[in-house]
């Protein structure tokens, strides 16, 4: 009886083993390599965790690399990002969206209280710091000053959306736009425009991806606000919870995209249909 019970869980154990896969989660540049590397680690150690499969960031040094890498359609097995990017992948690259933070998408241009008086009109002398382009915060700033020769000066030189703020407390630049989730931290300065609302920032799959792996990286995001442990992974990515998410959320959005370099005009081409059984993921371009 003994034997039969080891043999069984030996068994067990080596299906299980034998079944793992090892994936890449493809997340937004909003911060340096070796910070995204800390900020994200204890979410790859639960989807691990949770689903049994292994997970690997992939991260770039900027917004236009991340770019290129989306026009390339660069392997990746699962996107962590705005609702721009997402709707790109969705319609174009086949992307299957599973959950995403459960608070929308809204930027602030925050200023010293003593540059609020004139308002958006009032920064046209100064410079604005944002993440580079094609980040969310860079192309909503586009909407507040859609004539190139009437803005203020734009530096996208910021690492991190924490950057800009840093910038404005030391007089470097008079204003800097970031997200509400940023902004909320800092009760000292005063915003002058808050953007429209868009979904949160999502987590979205290749379709390659097995439905079983989908479902389980699913089921994982959403129990995580129920775990008191795993609150501090809920902070660092700004949000409570996740909720599931769909591609009518955030149908339309990629035309935000439509002025940035390379954007593809021509009518994307039908997505290829999710896979539902086992796929080999994929493996990170060498750097």
């Amino acid at each position: 009886m003994l034997r039969r019970t080891l043999f069984a869980l030996a068994f067990s154990a080596f299906s299980f083993s034998a079944s793992a896969a090892s994936y890449t989660i493809a997340v937004e540049p909003n911060y340096p390599a070796n910070q995204a590397k800390e900020i994200y680690e204890p979410l790859l150690k639960y989807l691990k965790t949770s689903t049994g499969h292994t997970f690997t960031l992939k991260t770039v040094n900027n917004y236009h690399g991340y770019w290129r890498d989306i026009l390339g359609n660069a392997p990746t097995d699962f996107s962590f990002e705005e609702a721009h990017f997402a709707d790109f992948r969705i319609k174009r690259q086949g992307f299957v969206p599973l959950v995403r933070v459960a608070e929308p998408t809204q930027f602030a241009l925050l200023v010293s209280p003593e540059d609020t008086a004139r308002g958006t009109q009032g920064l046209m002398s100064g410079a604005i710091v944002s993440m580079p382009s094609p980040s969310l915060g860079y192309l909503f700033l586009g909407e507040i000053y859609p004539n190139p020769i009437a803005q203020p000066e734009i530096m996208s030189s910021a690492q991190t959306w924490k950057d800009g703020v840093d910038m404005v407390f030391a007089q470097e630049a008079k204003a800097a736009m970031v997200p509400m989730y940023i902004a909320s931290q800092y009760p000292n300065l005063e915003s002058v425009n808050l953007s429209r609302s868009l979904p949160g920032r999502s987590l979205n799959a290749s379709g390659k991806v097995p439905a079983d792996v989908r479902k389980a990286v699913t089921n994982a995001m959403l129990k995580l606000k129920d775990d008191p442990a795993m609150i501090d992974i809920l902070t660092e990515l700004g949000t409570q919870s996740f909720v599931v998410s769909s591609a009518a959320d955030v149908a339309g959005n990629e035309r935000l995209l439509r002025r940035v370099f390379g954007y593809p005009k021509a009518a994307p081409k039908p997505a290829a249909k999710p896979a539902a059984t086992a796929a080999t993921p994929a493996t990170p371009p060498k750097k």
